[in-house]
């Protein structure tokens, strides 16, 4: 009964309630430790993730490999892919493993330096990722909308400082959130609303102000789009095959920004839903539902690659070139990519 009372009685940060011990973890001296016979579900949780992890790593090693090998490739807007991919990376090499090792231990009942760095490193990963989503938004309303000023107005030195201010942000986020953390540990119940006002902060910074932006850029994207097929369709309003394309080429569109869009969205609004509302009204969520929501969020870092390059045929012929092993016999960093 006591070690029932006990598990009943522990809360995440005030807020989320474990009402169940996790399928890897047990419950011994008033500490959660990992269990020396670790159930079916245990091992395939950790398969699992494990697996998310290392999908996570290579997609976007990929990517990182075909833009730094590949010439063609080295264009502005590729520029802002190549940082994404290098962000999405640090996720699945540094985020993801820490994360399956920590879900539920000592970081989540007795926060030391360790476990407060990890989250701030967590942060500063999660918001470089959203910030450079961002930006390639940025750029394809320049590319699409503003065809005939893009190459003056999107260069590699404006590419540049999107990119640094976009992790510079990142960061200062990141630290902040850790300090703020600190110094809720140090001063005890006084620094609850201190604690409250960063999170909310740390939230529309990093989440809503860039999900406005993106949403916003995209629904122009698609007007102007859809603007310009009407214009070739008027102009071409006596060829039936003219219209047939137009239609198809509106479909496209219609579909890739959804997917786009919709993925993203999928994935990070209900863990900054979770984060912000409930956090604010102090309501009450069990861990392994605020455990899915993070892991949800952080997946989005490895379907970016699928988003991202393999839309693109230079990209999907950069990659059978790399993983047949093509590259390490011969120089074909020239190579034309169809």
């Amino acid at each position: 009964m006591e070690s029932e009372s006990m598990e009943r009685a522990v809360t995440f940060n005030g807020t989320y309630t474990v009402n169940d011990i996790h399928p890897c973890y047990e419950l011994h001296n008033r500490t959660y430790v990992f269990t020396s016979n670790p159930s079916i579900i245990c091992v395939l949780l950790y398969v699992f993730l494990g697996s998310l992890s290392v999908v996570t790593i290579c997609g976007n090693l990929l990517v990182i490999i075909s833009i730094i090998y590949f010439k063609q490739l080295h264009i502005p807007t590729n520029y802002l892919i190549l940082s994404l991919a290098v962000t999405d990376l640090l996720v699945g090499v540094l985020v993801c493993p820490f994360s399956m090792a920590f879900s539920v231990t000592s970081c989540r009942y007795q926060p030391v330096l360790f476990c407060k760095v990890r989250g701030s490193i967590d942060v500063t990963l999660s918001t470089s990722s959203i910030l450079n989503l961002c930006c390639i938004s940025i750029d394809r309303y320049y590319a699409i909308c503003q065809p005939l000023t893009y190459r003056s107005k999107i260069n590699d030195r404006v590419i540049g400082i999107m990119i640094l201010m976009s992790w510079a942000v990142a960061a200062v986020i990141g630290i902040g959130i850790m300090i703020a953390d600190f110094n809720r540990g140090n001063c005890g119940q006084s620094c609850l609303i201190d604690a409250v006002i960063s999170t909310l902060l740390a939230c529309v910074f990093s989440f809503y102000i860039p999900v406005i932006i993106m949403l916003s850029i995209y629904l122009k994207i698609f007007l102007v789009a859809q603007r310009q097929a009407n214009s070739i369709q008027n102009t071409t309003c006596q060829s039936t095959k003219s219209g047939a394309t137009v239609s198809k080429m509106e479909r496209k569109a219609t579909k890739t920004l959804a997917i786009v869009m919709g993925v993203f969205l999928l994935c990070w609004t209900p863990f900054f839903f979770c984060l912000t509302f409930l956090f604010s009204i102090n309501a009450k969520v069990s861990l392994p539902v605020f455990e899915i929501l993070n892991w949800l969020s952080l997946s989005n870092s490895m379907l970016n690659p699928f988003i991202y390059a393999f839309f693109y045929s230079w990209f999907r012929s950069a990659f059978k070139m790399i993983i047949s092993g093509k590259i390490f016999q011969e120089d074909f960093s020239n190579s034309k990519l169809l």
